[in-house]
């Protein structure tokens, strides 16, 4: 009983940070939005807006879209829940699609099945010019990886979408600031402070809903590297490969060419909060071949314009 006490007034601590956090955005922007892709950290982000702009028994209007950058090679469960998301709560969504940047040249791959995570950035960037958008808020937690951990709540990115890790604002009793010349922008991050397994236990209290493949079910994967790459018409199987159908779930949900599986039976949240509880692997860590080329990728991309 004690226990349940202290882990509701955590949980109850981040919300209200969250919270506040959504609302300062939204006092403090002309014109923010919220980005969502259907993974867990964006469905919990986009809860916390909901509970911020609740009031009584009238519908939740948020004053904000949310955007979704679309690389084109998303796993199918995810954009279904996407789009329930949007139908159910009839917020607003708007769809930057990698593919309409390679159209236009702005995007270059060397083949059809090249990752398009990176590409995100040019799309993001597309879409903020095109819509005017001076924030962003985003679902990063610092315990996902070194690049997130050095990042402010309220990180300041230049007029060319670059986030300079030597040029961000002190963040002092809660004080944040915004305030940017015209083609600057800030990405916000609400859940920053939270960690993987602080998201599970919160998904548990709040009975929210996710994409099925984030609980254990059946799927043909082909072991390279220590990860569990599924095969699918992105990641085909080589003719040397070793296939087998094995009970996994993802921790993360991204890019088909990058986002891998782990080996798991847990069939509910609170399954995985037993496994996440005692795991010694971030979820990016196990999961994220983009991520594995050398230690320094995610800080790199985000100098590009990455979330």
């Amino acid at each position: 009983m004690q226990e349940q006490k202290l882990l509701d007034d955590h949980l109850d601590w981040l919300e209200a940070e969250s919270i506040y956090i959504i609302r300062e955005v939204v006092a403090q922007c002309a014109n923010p939005a919220m980005l969502f892709s259907g993974g867990k950290d964006s469905i919990v982000m986009f809860h916390l807006a909901r509970k911020a702009f609740q009031f009584g028994d009238r519908p939740v209007k948020l004053p904000f879209p949310i955007l979704h950058i679309d690389t084109g090679h998303n796993y199918p469960e995810v954009i279904a829940y996407r789009d329930s998301v949007v139908e159910k709560t009839g917020v607003k969504l708007i769809v930057g699609h990698v593919e309409d940047s390679i159209k236009k040249g702005t995007v270059r791959l060397r083949k059809e099945t090249d990752s398009r995570n990176a590409a995100q950035a040019v799309t993001l960037l597309e879409a903020i010019a095109e819509y005017q958008f001076d924030a962003l808020m985003g679902g990063a937690r610092r315990d996902e990886e070194k690049a997130r951990a050095k990042e402010r709540i309220f990180s300041f990115r230049d007029e060319f979408g670059q986030w300079d890790p030597k040029a961000q604002r002190p963040e002092l009793w809660n004080l944040y600031n915004a305030r940017i010349a015209k083609g600057e922008n800030m990405r916000v991050f609400p859940i920053s402070n939270w960690t993987e397994l602080d998201i599970w236990q919160y998904i548990a209290r709040e009975k929210l809903e996710l994409p099925s493949i984030y609980y254990a079910h059946q799927r043909e994967v082909v072991k390279k590297n220590s990860l569990l790459v599924p095969v699918t018409n992105i990641t085909p199987k080589a003719p040397s490969d070793i296939s087998e159908v094995l009970s996994v779930r993802f921790r993360t949900v991204g890019d088909i060419s990058c986002t891998c599986p782990v080996l798991s039976s847990a069939a509910t949240p609170i399954d995985i909060i037993a496994e996440t509880a005692i795991t010694e692997i971030t979820e990016r860590g196990a999961t994220r071949m983009d991520d594995q080329t050398n230690e320094a990728s995610m800080e790199r991309r985000k100098k590009e314009g990455y979330f």
